[in-house]
């Protein structure tokens, strides 16, 4: 019989513990905000469907691929990451995708408060990771807000007149 050896990575058993719930969270709010991309590139119609549709196939991909890499992260710091949908219910602080269509820009609207919450939600665990000495997480961090921020501001600009 082999016994589990210990993880010891230089990251303390309870910032990893403290890492793994936040990365919980924004795994939960980026699966969330990838469903409901994926909903609106469905569902959207209207005289900017063509460029709406493929926008939100881009943002969805990207999100779908981030996905991994959050879930990935939770679990190199030795922790279970969450992968069902009561589970994220539980953890996601961004809502859940209307349960009729809405109009275009109302979806763009939508969208650009889910990309403002996932930043947030990633902004908040930056101390965490700079204070465990978590670079690896810090990296991931600041690839997801660059791209949050980045992506809010393009669906901004849609709304502008």
């Amino acid at each position: 019989m082999i016994l589990k050896k210990p993880i010891d990575i230089g990251i303390h058993e309870n910032d990893r513990a403290l890492l793994a719930e936040g990365l919980s969270g924004l795994l939960a709010d980026t699966y969330t905000l990838y469903l409901t991309t994926h909903n609106f590139h469905w569902n959207v119609t209207g005289p900017m469907f063509n460029t709406l549709h493929q926008m939100f196939m881009v943002q969805y991909t990207e999100l779908w691929n981030a996905v991994d890499l959050v879930a990935e992260r939770i679990r190199s710091l030795d922790h279970p990451a969450p992968g069902s949908y009561a589970q994220f219910s539980k953890l996601a602080t961004v809502p859940d995708a209307p349960q009729q269509p809405c109009k275009a820009l109302e979806m763009v609207h939508i969208l650009v408060q889910g990309h403002e919450t996932v930043a947030r939600t990633a902004r908040k665990l930056l101390p965490i990771a700079s204070q465990a000495n978590d670079e690896p997480t810090a990296d991931l961090l600041t690839q997801r807000l660059t791209v949050h921020e980045k992506t809010a501001w393009m669906l901004r600009s849609l709304l502008e007149e």
